[in-house]
């Protein structure tokens, strides 16, 4: 494992920082009536931190959103830090196993995918965690899965793609940005 370097410790103090001005804003929060309360974008910069720098700033984005989710709680279920933090770590690491292992293929698929299942593993993992610390039942969770979960992936990977293909300004002839590494201008 290697050492983080500034890029990456600027890299997740900002997206940290919009994760917090998200949660404490409560624009990362949309309110639904269905039993998790609250779909959220939260997760996407954990996402963005996974894909752009790896798993350690991925992990880090995560855990901002995990604590901001836990301080901000406005329900029961994401009072307990087993289900507001802990599943969160995972976010921006996943994101990153599926975008490494897909990158060669085509950055446009890895990149839409390893968003994609980002934000699965936001939702799976929270309910996951709830049915197993009894704030919700199975059938419960399923319902908030696929009412929350399916939007949150499709909202995910939308702002996800547009964020990382302007940011690596991909498919771009010439002039690629100088903050991915990928040439220099």
């Amino acid at each position: 494992m290697r050492k983080l370097s500034v890029r990456d410790i600027v890299i997740a103090g900002v997206l940290g920082a919009v994760a917090i001005l998200l949660g404490v804003t409560r624009l990362g929060y949309i309110p639904v009536p269905t039993a998790a309360g609250n779909a959220t974008i939260m997760h996407i910069p954990a996402i963005i931190g996974g894909i752009m720098q790896g798993p350690v700033v991925g992990l880090i984005v995560g855990a901002i959103f995990g604590i901001s989710s836990f301080l901000n709680a406005t329900v029961p279920l994401f009072k307990d830090p087993l289900v507001a933090i802990l599943p969160r770590l995972f976010i921006g690491v996943a994101a990153w196993l599926v975008y490494a292992g897909l990158r060669r293929k085509s950055e446009y698929l890895a990149v839409a995918v390893a968003a994609f299942i980002g934000t699965l593993t936001n939702t799976v993992l929270v309910l996951i965690m709830a049915v197993l610390r009894n704030y919700l039942t199975p059938g419960v969770a399923w319902t908030v899965g696929i009412t929350n979960g399916i939007p949150e992936a499709i909202v995910g990977t939308i702002v996800t793609l547009a964020v990382v293909l302007a940011w690596k300004q991909i498919g771009r002839k010439s002039n690629k940005s100088k903050i991915s590494k990928d040439v220099d201008i």
